[in-house]
């Protein structure tokens, strides 16, 4: 499938983000263990693009992590037309993004998620985001996170961090537990303002999510832990799954068009509990 110049540099945006998260994770692990790489292909009789998932178990820092790139095309299924922005007289899409999900060994460093896509119908658009997911209350984490956010989103239009701190919490929300996933972050959809301003954004915001992780990592993990505490956090990631399975979009989205299990799966984490 031919694509236009933006899409091409959306796309290698992503992939290098990919590549520079997963050599930053291998390198807090002093490379002792790595990521195990699966590629995989959406259609394989009609090619429609496809992607490469990047796991990560196991380590001394992090239980799981999830690094999944995707470049995918085709058609929207009919039930959807009309439902997705751009698609009421035509189903054709293409898309490519990034994901990262981390699920950490130490109960007093939170779970991180962080998301960016740009998606093309009839038009093109930006969405994504990242949030923070703490185990225990944390004020100062908080405030010390969304200052960041803050700061970063101030960069690009004062307005943002507002709208997009306020769509977080909307978004990252459990109405069958009335309770929020987390300490929250900023989130974003359908973001087609001024392309090069957009992305230039977009890119921002994968840079801050790689000071805010390395930052987070080299504060939590060195306070100590109980088994108590891994009880705990067990719990958590068993919210943490009631809303990626429940409510994610990027879940739905994956599922809806073909995509890979394993890697719209990767979210998940490898051990959790429910009362």
């Amino acid at each position: 499938m031919k694509i236009d110049l933006k899409q091409e540099l959306a796309k290698q945006w992503f992939k290098n983000l990919q590549e520079i998260v997963c050599k930053n994770i291998e390198e807090i692990e002093n490379n002792k263990v790595l990521f195990k790489s699966k590629k995989w292909t959406r259609n394989k009789k009609k090619n429609e693009g496809g992607g490469e998932s990047k796991i990560l178990e196991s380590g001394k820092i992090f239980d799981k992590v999830g690094v999944n790139f995707s470049e995918v095309y085709g058609k929207f299924p009919n039930k959807m037309k009309g439902k997705i922005p751009g698609t009421k007289k035509n189903t054709k899409f293409w898309a490519t993004g990034i994901s990262i999900v981390m699920h950490m060994k130490n109960p007093h460093v939170p779970a991180m998620h962080f998301n960016t896509r740009y998606i093309n119908t009839s038009h093109g658009w930006f969405g994504g985001g990242m949030d923070v997911t703490p185990c225990f209350k944390d004020d100062k984490l908080k405030k010390w996170l969304h200052k960041s956010l803050q700061t970063m989103c101030n960069r690009h239009n004062k307005k943002y961090y507002k709208i997009y701190s306020n769509w977080c919490n909307e978004y990252f929300y459990l109405p069958h537990r009335k309770e929020t996933r987390g300490i929250g972050g900023i989130f974003f959809d359908y973001k087609k303002n001024n392309w090069e301003k957009d992305f230039y954004f977009v890119k921002d915001l994968g840079l801050e999510f790689i000071k805010v992780f390395n930052e987070i990592i080299s504060k939590k993990n060195k306070i100590k832990w109980s088994k108590k505490d891994k009880e705990i956090q067990y719990l958590k990631r068993g919210r943490y799954i009631e809303f990626n399975l429940l409510y994610d979009r990027g879940t739905k989205f994956g599922l809806q068009t073909g995509g890979n299990i394993d890697a719209i799966l990767m979210s998940l984490p490898p051990i959790a509990k429910w009362k």
